[in-house]
């Protein structure tokens, strides 16, 4: 299955002092970018959490390449770059007109409850559209 990239625009707000994203705005725009992408796999994060399943972050990385400004559009590419039963990493590509501002990642597990739970035993289906996407 392919995933279109997610568009964010800059806004105002999201510029420090100097006229430029500030750096935790991207952390931000992962997040954005990634429950875009569970959209598109048509299992988005309601459906998620009403079935019992949370994905919180366990680490994650920036490598900030290229500033941005206000109205600048950031397409983000999001690909799972490695997924075992309990956890899950994702890869960002952050683009403005197609030059490279930022490469990132995140790691998320997956809970239930609060514990820790086998994906591919407990919610078969996700587990599944996501394999598709690999």
């Amino acid at each position: 299955m392919e995933v279109k990239p997610y568009l964010h625009e800059v806004k105002y707000y999201e510029c420090d002092r100097m006229g430029v994203t500030h750096h935790s705005n991207y952390i931000r725009f992962m997040e954005e970018a990634r429950i875009d992408w569970m959209d598109q796999l048509g299992y988005g994060f309601e459906r998620m959490e009403a079935e019992g399943i949370v994905s919180p972050v366990v680490s994650l990385s920036c490598n900030y390449k290229r500033t941005t400004t206000f109205k600048d559009l950031i397409e983000i590419e999001v690909k799972v770059a490695e997924m075992s039963e309990l956890k899950i990493s994702f890869a960002y590509v952050m683009k403005v007109a197609g030059k490279l501002v930022c490469s990132a990642s995140s790691t998320h597990c997956f809970l239930d409850e609060g514990r820790p739970v086998v994906l591919r035993d407990r919610f078969p289906q996700l587990y599944a559209l996501i394999r598709e996407t690999i």
